[in-house]
């Protein structure tokens, strides 16, 4: 059984208190997801400020919505689909990404975010991945290149590398093709060591 569908048995039953007005269930479903959240969209729009706005957003939306949400897909899919594209939405409404903040603050899904970026940096060509993983340095320079994808790009690396979902999921929360999923993933990580290389 997979996490996702782990947590998916658990959010049926906090889904069900919170459709009967139960304030302690919706609570614990926004502080299960909140984090997780908050740090896929920070990856995204690389403000701090913005994305706690657009997590709030998110969970506003959800708790608005929550009667509408018929299963289809799990709780966990159809948040981070809502987030995301709120997020996706701000971005193209704004020109300006910032790149000091997505290193600014030392959280613990920072290691997660290092362990998963390495992965992307397999290439003989570039660093060791070890060496990255654990060069404060280089991992600024990988956040870097991160921010120079554009918007759709950077989601899929967020998503996938970062967030651990599978392509089904991807493609559910982005409202596109499986494989438009595995091409736009493949492109954005080719995108990613090409500015690597220019940064290093």
């Amino acid at each position: 059984m997979t996490e996702a569908e782990n947590i998916s048995i658990d959010d049926t039953i906090l889904l069900q208190q919170c459709r009967q007005g139960n304030a302690a269930a919706t609570e614990r479903l926004i502080l299960k997801y909140q984090s997780r959240i908050y740090n896929a969209i920070l990856r995204i729009c690389a403000n701090p400020d913005d994305a706690a706005e657009l997590t709030q957003d998110t969970f506003v939306k959800i708790i608005e919505n929550i009667d509408k949400f018929q299963g289809r897909s799990t709780f966990y899919t159809w948040a981070f689909r809502i987030g995301i594209n709120l997020t996706l939405n701000r971005c193209q409404r704004s020109a300006k990404l910032g790149l000091q903040s997505l290193d600014a603050e030392d959280n613990e899904d920072d290691n997660d975010a290092k362990k998963t970026l390495k992965k992307i940096l397999t290439d003989d060509s570039l660093p060791d991945p070890a060496v990255v993983a654990q060069n404060k340095e280089l991992y600024g320079i990988v956040v870097k290149a991160l921010m120079k994808l554009d918007d759709a790009q950077r989601a899929v690396i967020v998503l996938r590398d970062i967030e651990g979902m599978n392509y089904a999921q991807m493609a559910e929360v982005l409202d596109i093709e499986l494989g438009t999923v595995r091409s736009r993933l493949s492109r954005a990580r080719t995108n990613l060591k090409e500015i690597m290389e220019t940064l290093l």
